[in-house]
């Protein structure tokens, strides 16, 4: 499971560049994941949107968790810590925080945009050093980005098949990625069964996915564009997600046929 948790979560939604005010989502909304690796209930991650003050300016602190449970977490622990401080306004990030243990492999650390001079500061706590790197004029981190591409009205005016480059810094380098748009689908989950729109993110295939189109992902076809279901073949074996619970949604949950 490892790092694909906050990879495959953001990836659920889709947009272009935005200056808007949030519509999709506001302080308060707290969401959770149910992931299985096959048949095992692997565990969990939740997103949760809080504010915080940063350059005198009140801003968003979005707070990722994953972690495993049960038999999974004897056999491989996993303990991640995703945060992001982004504006309000523009979605623009100041400061990103990462730190994850994932079966012993850890990493502890602190990014500092400087969005004046397209660059990021990272303070690497684990290895005791700290390094500049240049961006681009519109790069989000990992969490950023998942809030930045739910709010875009373009998201509802996509054509099957038609495709975005969205820039995220994430492992000291910028990540393009392109991201299809597939179709809309009535999606059964726990709540029920609700209108939903399926992208499919264009990955590296290899040593983690099978193949280039292997993750697919569903988000709610309403003003919250909520990730419902994320689906992964890897290499070795597939993953599964689904929405468990979710509160301080800003706009109804959409539900076509309750349960």
């Amino acid at each position: 499971m490892k790092k694909l948790v906050f990879l495959l979560l953001f990836l659920s939604t889709v947009s272009f560049n935005s200056t808007q005010k949030p519509e999709a989502y506001d302080v308060g909304e707290w969401f959770k994941f149910r992931i299985h690796y096959g048949f095992i209930n692997a565990g969990y991650a939740t997103l949760e949107v809080k504010e915080a003050v940063k350059n005198n300016k009140k801003v968003y602190h979005a707070v990722g968790k994953g972690y495993t449970v049960g038999m999974s977490r004897f056999f491989f622990k996993v303990d991640d810590n995703y945060e992001s401080y982004f504006d309000k306004i523009t979605n623009k990030p100041y400061q990103f925080v990462r730190k994850i243990d994932e079966g012993g492999y850890t990493k502890n650390q602190e990014g500092f945009f400087n969005q004046d001079n397209n660059t990021v500061l990272v303070k690497d706590y684990k290895k005791k050093k700290e390094n500049t790197f240049p961006v681009t004029e519109n790069v989000q981190d990992i969490l950023s980005t998942f809030y930045f591409l739910r709010n875009h009205p373009n998201i509802d005016k996509l054509k099957v098949g038609e495709s975005v480059i969205v820039d995220m810094f994430f492992d000291d380098e910028v990540f393009k990625f392109k991201l299809k748009y597939i179709g809309k689908e009535d999606l059964k989950t726990k709540f029920g069964t609700v209108p939903s729109m399926i992208f499919r993110p264009l990955v590296q295939s290899g040593r983690v996915f099978k193949e280039e189109e292997s993750l697919t992902v569903w988000i709610s076809d309403d003003d919250n564009k909520l990730p419902l279901r994320i689906k992964a073949s890897l290499a070795v074996g597939s993953l599964k997600a689904d929405i468990d619970g979710f509160k301080g949604l800003k706009n109804p949950f959409v539900v076509k046929v309750k349960k």
